[in-house]
């Protein structure tokens, strides 16, 4: 039997359809032909995921994309690079597509660390890099946070045969940042043969005056690298683009370690419109303060104390281990965050819309009562 429904019909019903959740995440939240394979009463809260969708232009942008699907993504790519060098102040050879930043972490591994030279890296922080540089065969060196949950940068400037510092800033999973007073200071002592990567993933969502992007010191500093994404503001954590800045000699030592057009045309039509949609970044950010501020509220009523998040998820210490709290959570349909060996008593929870927001408080009153 003949579908009446034609390709470009149903291309038009998709593109609305997926426009309109983007704009409607309890839409989403309530159409299982949208969340394809998670229960609508399932309030996810574990990945750090942001729940308002891609930018309508992106959606837009992919629609219109459907049928170059059978091209190789080579324009798209100069297209998507031209636009990120300008946003950033930096030539196009200082740009490098990643399908995600993690493959940007698992090239720079790949090209700087290795037998005798070391990978660096604050402790806890983002742990993929960490598996990346153990199969290059380095050694991984873990310096603990500071007490207020900054990188212990003057530790680790004495840390000798390092290939590779990683600093993630904001911090994943602490949510915390390392004031730029003293990145600025550790850029300026570490060895020029040491490379610097900073990790700027969640950069749009922090507010804070002793943070800032350290792009700008690349023209200063030869050795530093920063590695942002698209999944995060721009939700597109399904798309998997992201980007490295970096010198155009080392963009070339990491290219050498990547595979041949990893990132697909789909995610680079819409990273790019993306980055055409001013109000996206800043409703955004919004957004995630508005309902991030709800939950300290509840938080300090209920008594439990967190680590002020510059994020959008959050570490809230329970006082006791997290392990059976997080299976109760689950059992409430509410997914936080994995467990953390080095904070045992903390849980990780992304700051989903106010909506799942209230299911947790909800949720999680009920199990720490």
């Amino acid at each position: 039997m003949k579908s009446s429904l034609s390709r470009r019909g149903f291309a038009k019903v998709l593109s609305a359809g997926a426009a309109y959740a983007a704009l409607n995440p309890s839409f989403a939240m309530a159409t299982p032909a949208l969340r394809l394979v998670s229960s609508p009463t399932l309030v996810r809260l574990n990945s750090n995921e942001n729940p308002y969708g891609p930018s309508p232009l992106a959606v837009k942008a992919m629609t219109d994309a459907f049928s170059l699907a059978w091209r190789y993504p080579d324009e798209h790519e100069g297209m998507l690079v031209a636009a990120l060098a300008k946003l950033n102040g930096v030539s196009t050879d200082q740009i490098l597509l990643g399908s995600g930043s993690s493959e940007v972490l698992k090239v720079a591994a790949a090209a700087f660390t290795g037998p005798g030279k070391k990978l660096l890296v604050g402790h806890p922080t983002f742990e993929a890099i960490l598996a990346y540089a153990a199969v290059a065969g380095a050694e991984v060196v873990k310096t603990n946070l500071t007490s207020d949950y900054a990188h212990d940068l003057p530790k680790m400037l004495a840390e000798k045969s390092v290939g590779l510092v990683y600093i993630c800033n904001p911090n994943n999973p602490t949510a915390s940042i390392t004031p730029k007073d003293q990145l600025r200071a550790f850029l300026s002592k570490a060895p020029a043969q040491t490379i610097v990567l900073v990790d700027e993933a969640y950069h749009h969502y922090v507010e804070s005056n002793d943070y800032e992007s350290v792009i700008p010191l690349i023209a200063q500093y030869p050795n530093l690298m920063v590695a942002r994404t698209f999944s995060k503001i721009y939700s597109m954590a399904g798309l998997r683009c992201g980007y490295c800045v970096a010198r155009p000699e080392l963009i070339q030592r990491m290219r050498a370690q990547q595979a041949w057009d990893s990132v697909n045309i789909m995610a680079m039509v819409a990273a790019s419109a993306s980055l055409q949609d001013g109000a996206q970044v800043e409703q955004g950010r919004r957004h995630n303060t508005e309902v991030k501020n709800y939950v300290y509220s509840a938080l300090d009523k209920s008594g439990y104390k967190y680590i002020p998040s510059h994020a959008n998820f959050m570490m809230i210490d329970l006082r006791r281990e997290v392990r059976p709290v997080i299976g109760a959570m689950s059992d409430r349909n509410v997914q936080v965050g994995r467990v953390f060996p080095a904070m045992p008593n903390f849980m990780r929870v992304t700051v989903g819309t106010r909506p799942q927001m209230e299911a947790f408080v909800s949720a999680f009153r009920a199990v720490m009562s």
